[in-house]
């Protein structure tokens, strides 16, 4: 098994820049893709980034490309979202959620395991 814990989100302006972290129990954290996930309210839960376990291959939502990037810290159990040029419709409880040996898939169903969430909020 392995618990998820996402930090990092908070309130920027449009066109600024967050980072958000997945910080990870568990020894085989290695093992595991990582996808990020957001819902804004009234909507469903869309894919937004994933890296797979291995760590050489990444997956971004058409949305986000060129704005956030994935990146994963096995030594640290913890993956990251950069994301810049922040827009209103960013705004979102952005979720961390494994796959154990996944290929980095962009639905939901498809991961076991998720974090509790973090609010990004982008004022225009």
């Amino acid at each position: 098994q392995v618990q998820l814990d996402e930090s990092g989100g908070g309130l920027v302006q449009a066109g600024g820049s967050l980072r958000l972290s997945c910080a990870a129990s568990g020894r085989t954290f290695s093992s595991y893709t990582v996808g990020w996930f957001r819902q804004a309210p009234g909507k469903e839960r869309e894919f937004v980034a994933a890296v797979r376990w291995s760590g050489g291959f990444t997956n971004y939502a058409d949305s986000v490309k060129g704005r956030f990037t994935i990146s994963r810290d096995n030594a640290k159990n913890t993956v990251y979202l950069q994301m810049n040029s922040l827009k209103p419709e960013d705004t979102a409880v952005y979720y961390c959620a494994a796959d154990k040996f996944g290929l980095g898939s962009p639905r939901p169903h498809d991961y076991d395991y998720w974090g509790q969430g973090t609010q990004v909020t982008v004022s225009s």
